[in-house]
């Protein structure tokens, strides 16, 4: 059996190699970064959505925001597929196509004010492209915003504990912004002060559980909305820097936890590396590129990096490290959740009364595909290997469950409020499109955003799971997103005769993967006869495929031009 430490050493270099080579390569060469140029954060301040932000700062917003518990939830189902297939995925996709792909998005809005990549799509394509994209755009972050409150309330139930340090975290954070910002304390210090009071709040809870009153995962779903509805209105220095600024030290710890457990008791694989006739497993191809999005390759991530990283980035030169490196360091993510849920699930699993190890305890988790496929599951592969993995290290297998727990919930927050107010920005750039900009301020666009989300986790009844009917159709639409976002990357390269190569390799790969595996859905809704899913996927597809052309025919323009 493969050892986890090489397989996470060996990841790691590689990572480190990739930026400083390939990600250096794309800055002065292909994106040709300018320090002397001028940020939006700075030509359009206006202290609620463009405020120039420190690098450290900026880089946990951006990469909390990214994250959420995509790296999470796509390898621990991937891996039942085998852990190298997920494994290679991971690193290539990350490297020259997710790192590419939100590296491009962030560039080309820092030079046009901002904007988001769905509004550049207009300039740089064509007109009918832009309402194209973000019609497409406007589809994805509906599901986006109104099934995260299902994920939150689900990971609450998985884990009680994880309610009180998750809520507490809010006012710390307000009061993290409130000494930075007003106070003028620095941000490390203050950063650091504010963690630690997060992480006592987690091990007393740990050490010294109290039960909670049980409230339904409707009545969370309500209240997590009204909570994104505030929050993404709120200048972003108010909570949303300082909350993801205090979570980026959440991923630090966690990784060093994770890393440190790999070190000390460095379990073997005791997943197989390869496993293609999993019990009901779909096929590997191209079912692997939908299932890995944010470890490898995302299209949420082009919305983060051009709508809101992009108002806040202070110098061109900090889009780098911000995000290629963000990418980077969430494929390592995904690199430690395969190495958990490969190798620490075999250090023991409790099913029943039994507590199982090796290989029979991965085999009892990802006994079939729908046996490992729901949220519970995966969270759990998760929970379950990390915890054994962080235990080596000496800490209660309590505490380190409940640290996971936050863990898993604060990112899911995250991209909860991110989501809302990227939104929010669609939103008012449909309506100003429209003529209708009195719809396009901040509080009635926001408005649109909350009740159009409420509207659908409620459409089945009181539940607040109504997302659900649609969830099957969101790994598909987020990765055609990706591809579409490259497309845009490739074409405003080849307008600037810059080599478009580097990006129309990965668009050309991820345009076709996801279209293949829509292809697949429409034919399984079909059979199924569910014909609402049908009908959207269809719409979609449409879409997409005039959005394709539309590209195409520019680019052989382009082309022919001297």
């Amino acid at each position: 059996m493969v050892n986890s430490l090489l397989l996470a050493t060996l990841s790691g270099v590689l990572y480190l190699i990739a930026y400083h080579t390939y990600g250096r390569f794309l800055s002065r060469k292909i994106f040709r970064i300018d320090r002397a140029r001028k940020c939006p954060s700075e030509t359009h301040h206006d202290g609620i959505d463009f405020v120039a932000t420190d690098k450290t700062v900026l880089f946990g917003h951006h990469f909390t925001s990214i994250a959420g518990t995509g790296p999470i939830v796509g390898p621990a189902i991937a891996i039942i597929w085998g852990w190298l297939p997920a494994l290679i995925w991971i690193l290539i996709g990350s490297i020259f196509m997710g790192a590419v792909h939100d590296f491009g998005a962030m560039v080309i809005s820092l030079r046009n004010e901002g904007r988001t990549i769905g509004d550049l799509a207009g300039n740089i394509i064509g007109k009918r492209v832009k309402y194209l994209f973000l019609l497409i755009i406007f589809f994805a972050l509906w599901i986006v915003v109104a099934i995260f409150g299902v994920v939150i309330a689900s990971v609450f139930s998985f884990y009680p504990e994880s309610v009180a340090p998750v809520w507490a975290q809010l006012p710390i954070a307000v009061g993290l912004g409130y000494i930075v910002y007003k106070k003028g304390r620095s941000h490390l210090s203050s950063g650091i002060i504010a963690t630690m009071l997060l992480y006592g709040i987690m091990i007393a809870v740990a050490l010294f559980p109290f039960k909670l009153p049980s409230v339904s995962t409707g009545v969370w779903v309500l209240i997590l909305l009204i909570y994104a509805y505030i929050a993404s209105t709120l200048p972003v220095t108010a909570l949303l820097q300082p909350r993801d600024y205090i979570n980026a030290f959440q991923l630090c710890v966690a990784m060093l936890l994770l890393t440190l457990g790999v070190i000390i008791k460095h379990p073997p694989m005791v997943a197989p590396a390869m496993q293609l006739d999993a019990p009901g497993a779909p096929n590997l191809i191209p079912l692997l590129f939908i299932t890995v999005a944010c470890g490898a390759i995302s299209g949420f991530h082009c919305l983060v990096s051009s709508g809101t990283s992009s108002k806040q980035c202070d110098l061109e030169t900090s889009a780098m490290p911000i995000s290629y490196g963000g990418m980077l360091l969430e494929g390592m993510l995904a690199v430690l959740v395969i190495l958990a849920c490969g190798a620490g699930i075999g250090l023991g699993l409790q099913k029943g009364d039994a507590l199982l190890t090796g290989t029979a305890a991965f085999s009892a988790q990802y006994e079939s595909w729908q046996a490992a496929g729901g949220l519970g599951a995966k969270i759990a592969a998760f929970v379950s290997g990390a915890t054994n993995l962080i235990s080596g290290t000496g800490i209660p297998a309590g505490v380190a469950t409940t640290l996971m727990g936050v863990f898993v919930a604060s990112f899911a927050a995250t991209t909860l409020d991110t989501a809302t107010r990227l939104q929010r920005y669609v939103v008012s750039e449909i309506a100003i499109s429209c003529r209708l900009p009195a719809l396009g301020k901040k509080h009635p666009a926001t408005l649109i955003a909350v009740i159009s989300a409420l509207l659908l986790a409620f459409s089945t009844g009181a539940d607040g799971k109504g997302a659900l009917a649609l969830w099957p159709l969101f790994g598909a639409v987020n990765q055609l997103l990706g591809g579409l976002a490259l497309l845009v990357i490739t074409i405003w390269l080849a307008r600037n005769k810059i080599p478009v190569l580097f990006t129309a390799i990965p668009m050309v790969f991820m345009i076709a993967m996801t279209g293949w595996a829509m292809a697949l859905n429409l034919a399984q809704f079909m059979r199924e006869s569910n014909w609402m899913l049908f009908s959207i996927g269809i719409v979609i597809t449409i879409l997409e495929l005039w959005m394709v052309v539309e590209g195409v025919i520019v680019l052989a323009r382009l082309r022919r031009k001297p």
